[in-house]
């Protein structure tokens, strides 16, 4: 069974009296365990398929199936549910708690899942561990380099154990260095099996996927696996 599966997805929007068909029947499969990137000019649909396959946003028609769960006609509530449970968030701008330190930072979706204390900070240390951050624990953003913060971040996606990681721009506030460590750590996470999905429009970063999916006008206009997709896990 397909981890996602998207059915004639479109979404349109009423700018005034026009109407904008920001995807059009997008028909879609991405299976549990995969790397994919999605890739797109400003304007082709990229960050509208992001925001349905993240329920943010729910489509004009089609279905939308997530982990076997039909979420195309949720409402907020429900979708809210699944977001939590279900996906992992990665920002280019962070989102961290300013006044927090990276502890508290990791612990906070594990808070809203109402986790007890002692277990959230266990998972939480260990998150930072995993992603090279054990020495920082207790240092607050402003404390930490642009990569450093990232991997604050990647440790909160990963708190709920999501079906998927949703990376938006991941490398976007980075420079090279600091960008390409953290598509070190995404290579890593997807050697142990996890499913990500980073919506870039960086050739060199969507490289770095097994997948890439190029939206155009709405549509998807190519599907095709990269030249890394000989060394994905079996």
């Amino acid at each position: 069974m397909s981890l996602i599966r998207l059915n004639k997805i479109s979404r349109r929007y009423q700018m005034g009296g026009e109407t904008i068909h920001a995807l059009r029947e997008i028909t879609l499969d991405i299976q549990r365990g995969e790397y994919v990137a999605i890739m797109g000019p400003s304007g082709s649909g990229k960050s509208t398929l992001m925001n349905l396959i993240g329920c943010l946003d729910t489509p004009s028609s089609g279905q939308y199936e997530l982990n076997g769960v039909q979420v195309s006609e949720m409402d907020d509530n429900h979708l809210a549910e699944v977001r939590n449970r279900e996906i992992g968030f990665i920002f280019q701008t962070f989102n961290l708690l300013p006044r927090s330190d990276a502890l508290r930072n990791v612990e906070l979706p594990l808070i809203y899942s109402g986790v007890p204390a002692e277990d959230r900070r266990r998972v939480a240390l260990e998150l930072l561990a995993d992603v090279g951050l054990a020495d920082r624990v207790h240092h607050k953003p402003n404390e930490m380099s642009g990569g450093q913060r990232q991997r604050v971040a990647v440790a909160r996606a990963l708190a709920n154990k999501p079906s998927i990681l949703l990376a938006d721009e991941p490398t976007g506030n980075l420079d090279s260095k600091t960008g390409r460590e953290i598509l070190v750590l995404f290579d890593n996470l997807f050697q142990k099996g996890h499913t990500i999905i980073v919506v870039t429009h960086e050739e060199a970063v969507a490289r770095h996927a097994r997948r890439i999916i190029r939206i155009l006008d709405g549509l998807i206009a190519s599907d095709e696996p990269t030249d890394r997709n000989a060394t994905a896990p079996s």
